[in-house]
């Protein structure tokens, strides 16, 4: 009975109190001190007086400000970035932003303007880039011309305007990027286009508006960097209005909604009086497909034929010596050999993503493109028991391939030898089987990106990864280690020059201490989604000013002996993690708020247990671990008693010693 009252008093006597400090300022989030601010969807019907003066980034969308007057933002004079999209503005005054003077970029979408003041923009002499996307406006005039002398980029897109015309005092010289995507211009007239004769090499978007009609002439000696008419169902309309024009893109791509009109190889003659380097035309069908379709096409340098519903490319093309990039993803060929790859001779990018058939690679389809760098053939289904080397025949200049998203490949030893100069290497997501038990990689001493998610790899071979001197990425997320562990002797002692290294997903449950040893370059460790505890902390001890990534595992408890390693590291996330809140882990959680700057995902990063702290953040706790004001008087209560039993028992003890006598 005494040993039972005794215990009870420790554990009153060392009672921890616990508490939690909650923030209940729902204010702006800082996300750079002093500098950046986001305010977004708080209901704030003015600035809040928190934000301090110093303030250069603002978000400030989905709150209520119907007016804006000169006092709005006078104290934020330091703005360079000013977000108010869906403020529900209505009226701007003027000189509203009179004070800002570094003002870069304004962001006025969604809100339903119904009047901005001649010189409501006056102030900002490096207002750049302006945004009035979804504001209602119907006509051009409505813009202040004031003060806009700098601006390289104007949005006036999903609005109600029919005509491109702007004020004869329009500021156009310096202008980069117009963008009038889905309006109500079905017209283009001479005069429109001479409004923006001061803007050179201009980027202009007529996105989602359907021109029916361009004025003879209206583009003539005029050069742009890319006209966008994407939704034109007419394109014999858009090549004879682009007569004697230069341009370095030019998208005529339509939609699935789009009721379109065929391409005839007479349509596409329009080609020939105008200069064009890049040429978009997805989703459109060909009415007539032969090798004369492409006699206009001698200037292309890029050529995306997504989504046009082709079997095959006619052999005997000519002229396409000048093409460098071919697009031809979301087609509906049977083998790869169909693209007659012989045609373009000078070919250095093709992409055929995700072929609505499944795709067979051939043999040697590829061959006449010995000057080939980067080939992507990801989500295509393609199979294949023995890959690589007859496929990609002849391709020794390729740096970049992607066979991500396919379906089983088998892969011999240096299945890539005919590729010896490949720097990035995609074999995410596609079943490989490694006939043999030497690499598959070995002789690529080049490749510095090498993606294998999901590859479903026997990793106990130590030898996948040997012949890669110069391998920086890797990318093992999804694939499975033998017990759960990464043992001592692993296949990553052969990629010592790593930098970077993905292992989230791997179902892992421990890691070797010595099992990261090679890695002597390493940067950045990803070992998210796992079910790591606190112990497999102890293998990255070596490791210093990494970015280190333990999102999602088992980690609960993280003993003192363990926190040097983690403060020698530059980032760490511990978000989604079981993560203890009681006194038997305060030295991980004082150090946690002692170096909150290295902390990614702080806001995911909160308590499991106790109960009453669970889904609290652990930047929000605070415990006091220390004897409580009822442990003190219980304490001194003991040691009252105490000393009067120890007095009693000295005197009852002397007693006995001298009747014994």
């Amino acid at each position: 009975m005494a040993f039972d009252c005794s215990c009870l008093f420790l554990v009153v006597l060392f009672s921890a109190s616990c508490k939690v400090i909650t923030s209940l300022d729902q204010m702006c989030i800082e996300k750079e001190a002093n500098k950046t601010y986001n305010c977004e969807n708080l209901g704030l019907s003015e600035i809040p007086d928190t934000l301090p003066n110093t303030t250069e980034f603002l978000e400030f969308g989905f709150n209520f400000l119907p007016t804006l007057h000169n006092r709005t933002f006078e104290r934020l004079m330091n703005l360079t970035f000013l977000d108010l999209t869906r403020c529900q503005i209505n009226w701007i005054h003027e000189d509203t932003f009179q004070s800002h003077h570094q003002l870069s970029t304004l962001v006025l979408t969604g809100n339903p303007l119904i009047f901005m003041a001649e010189t409501s923009l006056n102030g900002p002499k490096s207002l750049k880039h302006l945004f009035l996307i979804q504001t209602g406006i119907s006509n051009l005039e409505f813009i202040p011309v004031h003060n806009l002398e700098n601006l390289e980029s104007l949005y006036l897109g999903s609005n109600h305007i029919s005509s491109i015309k702007f004020p004869k005092d329009f500021p156009a010289r310096n202008l980069k990027v117009l963008d009038f995507q889905n309006n109500a211009i079905h017209y283009l007239s001479r005069e429109d286009i001479r409004s923006l004769e001061q803007a050179t090499n201009l980027s202009l978007n007529f996105n989602g508006n359907d021109v029916k009609g361009i004025e003879l002439g209206a583009f003539d000696s005029t050069v742009f960097q890319s006209l966008n008419f994407g939704g034109t169902s007419d394109l014999s309309v858009i090549f004879k209005g682009l007569q004697n024009s230069t341009t370095q893109s030019l998208w005529l791509g339509v939609f699935d909604d789009t009721d379109d009109k065929d391409i005839s190889s007479a349509m596409l003659k329009g080609l020939c009086e105008m200069s064009v380097e890049s040429l978009n035309l997805q989703k459109h069908r060909f009415s007539d497909f032969s090798s004369t379709t492409f006699q206009c096409f001698t200037q292309i340098q890029e050529l995306d034929l997504t989504a046009t519903h082709l079997v095959g490319l006619p052999s005997g093309i000519k002229g396409l010596n000048l093409l460098k990039k071919l697009v031809l993803s979301v087609n509906h060929f049977d083998q790869l050999c169909q693209i007659n790859a012989a045609n373009f001779p000078s070919l250095t990018h093709l992409h055929i993503r995700g072929n609505v058939r499944k795709l067979n690679l051939g043999v040697g389809c590829l061959e006449k493109l010995g000057n080939l760098q980067t080939l992507d053939l990801s989500h295509n289904d393609i199979e294949a028991s023995d890959c690589c080397s007859l496929q990609l025949r002849n391709l020794s200049h390729l740096q970049t391939l992607n066979l991500s998203y396919n379906e089983p490949l088998g892969l011999q030893s240096q299945a890539f030898k005919e590729c010896p100069q490949l720097e990035l290497l995609d074999l995410a997501f596609t079943h490989l089987h490694i006939n043999g038990p030497q690499s598959p990689f070995q002789n690529l001493h080049f490749l510095q990106v090498l993606n294998l998610t999901y590859s479903f790899l026997d990793t106990s071979n130590q030898h996948l990864l040997a012949g890669l001197p110069a391998l920086r990425h890797l990318s093992l997320k999804g694939n499975h280690f033998q017990d759960g562990t990464i043992m001592k002797t692993n296949l990553l002692q052969t990629v010592g020059s790593l930098e970077i290294l993905i292992l989230s997903s791997c179902d892992l449950l421990s890691i070797d201490r010595q099992a990261f040893y090679s890695l002597e370059n390493i940067s950045h460790v990803d070992l998210s989604h796992n079910s790591l505890t606190c112990d497999s902390i102890d293998s990255l001890g070596h490791l210093k000013g990494i970015y280190l990534n333990l999102a999602a595992n088992s980690i609960n408890i993280i003993s003192s002996h363990l926190l040097p390693i983690l403060s020698q590291q530059s980032t760490i996330n511990l978000s989604h993690n079981p993560l203890d809140c009681t006194c038997s882990n305060i030295h991980f959680l004082t150090w946690y708020k002692e170096n909150l700057h290295k902390l990614e995902g702080s806001e995911e990063t909160t308590c499991a247990n106790p109960p009453p702290l669970r889904g609290v953040k652990l930047s929000d706790v605070k415990l006091s671990c220390g004897i409580t004001a009822m442990g003190v008087f219980f304490l001194i209560v003991f040691l009252l008693l105490f000393t009067i039993l120890l007095f009693f028992a000295v005197k009852y003890l002397l007693r006995w010693k001298y009747q014994h006598i």
